[in-house]
């Protein structure tokens, strides 16, 4: 995608969506770190559901390591991968505790020496909490990046390292939400709904679906 087309895409999206935000819940930045960790491989709707009653009584570390693994489980269940993310959460909020006066560090290389948290989650709390250009690469963003041509890459570090170069000002502070945003709700996995999409004539994607299906071997006209 050449440079002018990327300016446009995301100021399409910007338009559509001028601030957007995270669709986790949470309320503080300890909460949100425990949040994006408890994501992976899950849901953004299936995590609030178990840490609404779980962030009601837990806002620190301190109240984390004190609800202990067990008590963690039994809020988290419902998530995948729920017992090795128990471990994880009291794992990391004892080394916020012990290495960190119970704060979450301001800086990424921090952020990744603690249980749990990879790069794309360190990115997520740099950029949510602490207001950093950073480019979180989730499944969404990596389709969204090779699909369209905005940024390729065979892992989610190349399209990262692609994003960091592509994306223009003023737009880097809110991209990786508008690429999250557009993959899970218009250029979807299995059928990506181009009748729909804003940025479709600047798109690479070569097997367009340029019309709604409307039920078995049935398809409707795209709206003009």
């Amino acid at each position: 995608m050449k440079r002018d087309a990327v300016f446009e895409f995301f100021r399409r999206l910007a338009e559509d969506n001028p601030e957007p935000e995270t669709e986790l819940e949470y309320g503080n930045v300890y909460q949100l770190l425990v949040a994006v960790v408890l994501s992976a491989q899950s849901t953004d709707v299936g995590v609030n559901k178990a840490t609404r009653r779980l962030f009601a009584e837990v806002r620190t570390p301190e109240q984390m390591v004190a609800l202990g693994e067990e008590g963690l489980k039994d809020h988290i269940k419902t998530i995948g991968l729920f017992n090795a993310k128990a471990k994880n959460v009291i794992a990391l909020s004892e080394k916020l505790i012990a290495e960190h006066g119970g704060e979450v560090p301001a800086d990424r290389d921090l952020l990744t020496t603690l249980p749990g948290v990879g790069r794309k989650t360190a990115n997520v709390v740099m950029n949510c909490a602490f207001g950093e250009e950073t480019f979180a690469v989730d499944t969404h963003v990596f389709r969204v990046g090779n699909r369209t041509g905005l940024a390729k890459g065979k892992t989610p570090d190349q399209v990262e390292a692609k994003l960091e170069k592509v994306v223009p000002q003023p737009f880097r502070r809110h991209a990786h939400h508008w690429l999250i945003l557009h993959g899970r709700y218009t250029c979807k996995a299995r059928l990506p709904e181009c009748w729909r999409c804003p940025v479709i004539d600047l798109c690479g994607y070569r097997n367009k679906v340029l019309e709604k299906p409307v039920g078995k071997g049935k398809r409707a006209s795209a709206p003009s």
